[in-house]
């Protein structure tokens, strides 16, 4: 018979950490060090038309997005879509891609990279930039470290900026 390599990981609602503002909070669930490098996942719930990440990519990861409740609209390369509860997306690595609520839907959703990265800090960098206590500086920096590649995607800003009510 087959044995597990590791055990499981299990976090409970109360022990996650919650981090954000009225408009965006994350709640981070399991990083990849306790995953044993298979995964690292978070919980993103956005107000309605929240923007939740600028347009971005990852070299190491592939990105999966579960639209728990709500519409979430999506970059993905070149195309911009809405994916309605129920629905998921999976971004490939290099792709860029960014997301937020739609203008007529706040969105909760659960997001896992994969395979994992050790990317907690770098919610924690966001949320310290949120409270005036990080620059942007500071997260161009932890770039490479988190394997977060910001890039131009003017279309999604001209498509979120379109549809603000």
């Amino acid at each position: 018979m087959n044995t597990a390599s590791r055990p499981a990981v299990i976090r409970q609602p109360h022990e996650a950490e919650t981090l954000g503002n009225d408009a965006v909070t994350v709640r981070l669930l399991i990083d990849s060090q306790e995953a044993g490098g298979a995964a690292s996942t978070l919980e993103v719930t956005m107000r309605q038309g929240a923007d939740g990440a600028a347009p971005h990519y990852h070299t190491r990861s592939d990105e999966l997005f579960y639209v728990a409740e709500g519409e979430l609209q999506v970059l993905a390369g070149d195309r911009i879509v809405t994916v309605s509860a129920g629905g998921s997306i999976i971004v490939p690595k290099f792709m860029p891609h960014a997301f937020g609520a739609t203008p007529d839907s706040g969105a909760r959703i659960m997001i896992a990279l994969m395979p994992g990265v050790e990317r907690f800090e770098y919610f924690r960098i966001l949320d310290r930039i949120g409270r005036g206590e990080a620059t942007l500086a500071d997260l161009a920096a932890a770039q490479e470290e988190f394997d977060n590649h910001f890039v131009d995607a003017p279309e999604w800003w001209r498509e979120r900026t379109a549809n603000r009510r």
